[in-house]
C-alpha cells in the first residue's frame, strides 16, 4: 500500500514521516508528483479542505499515467484557534495575514491583535483534521492539543504558530521543543496516531503493504 501525502509543504512532510516512520507502507509527497499544483483550500471547515485536498490527489493521479495500484490519499488541514479571537484565525490560519503569507507575517498578525492580553486570557487549541481517501475508502482522523499564545516568538524548531504555541503542561513552545517530543504531543502527532489505527484496520482487512 501507497501513501501519497497530500502537501508540498516540506516541514508538513517530514513532520508526518517522522511519525508514521514505524509504519512499513512507502510513504510518498506531491513532490514525488510535480504536474499536482498546490489545491485552492476554500472550504468552510478544517474537515471540508482536508477531504478536498485528498480526494483530488486520489483521483488524478488515478487519473493519469501515474496510476497506482493499493494507493490511498492522506491530507490535513490544521487550524489554529484562539479564544480570544472567538476561535480565529482557525481554518485561515496558513493565510490569515493574506494569501502567500509568510509564517513570520501570519505570527505578527496574531501578536498584534493579542497586544495587551495577558498570558492568562491567551488560551487558545490547535486542531489537525487528516483525510485518509482511497478506492472505497473515505476515513478522517482528528487530534487536538490546547494551549497558550506566548507574547512574542520562542524557539526555531517547527514551522508556522510553533513559535507562539506552548501546550499546556509545558513552559516552552513547540518551537523550543527538539522534533522527538513534539512529535509525540502536538495535534498533528494525535491526529495522525488516530489514522494510524485506520491504516492498520484498513491492513487487516485484506490491503497489501509495500516496504519502503
Amino acid at each position: 500500500m501507497k501513501i501519497v501525502i497530500a502537501t508540498h509543504n516540506r516541514h508538513k512532510v517530514e513532520e508526518i514521516k517522522d511519525i508514521l516512520s514505524d509504519l512499513s507502507f512507502e510513504l510518498l509527497s506531491l513532490d514525488n508528483f510535480p504536474e499536482i499544483g498546490e489545491i485552492i483550500e476554500d472550504g468552510e471547515t478544517l474537515e471540508e479542505n482536508a477531504r478536498k485536498k485528498a480526494r483530488e490527489v486520489f483521483q488524478t493521479i488515478q487519473n493519469s499515467k501515474f496510476k497506482i495500484q493499493n494507493l490511498i490519499s492522506l491530507a490535513d488541514d490544521t487550524g489554529l484557534e484562539v479564544d480570544a479571537l472567538a476561535g480565529r484565525p482557525g481554518v485561515y490560519s496558513a493565510r490569515y495575514s493574506g494569501e502567500n503569507a509568510t509564517y513570520r507575517q501570519n505570527n505578527e498578525k496574531l501578536l498584534g491583535e493579542l497586544r495587551n492580553i495577558p498570558l492568562d486570557n491567551r488560551t487558545a487549541k490547535f486542531r489537525c483534521v487528516i483525510s485518509i481517501i482511497g478506492n472505497g475508502i473515505d476515513e478522517v482522523a482528528v487530534g487536538e492539543m490546547r494551549g497558550r499564545i506566548v507574547e512574542d516568538e520562542r524557539g526555531t524548531n517547527g514551522f508556522g504558530y510553533d513559535p507562539l504555541f506552548m501546550p499546556d503542561g509545558y513552559d516552552i513552545t513547540y518551537a523550543e521543543m527538539d522534533s522527538g517530543l513534539k512529535n509525540k504531543l502536538s495535534h498533528r502527532a494525535l491526529a495522525l496516531e488516530d489514522a494510524k489505527k485506520i491504516l492498520l484496520k484498513l491492513v487487516g482487512a485484506g490491503g497489501s503493504r509495500s516496504i519502503i
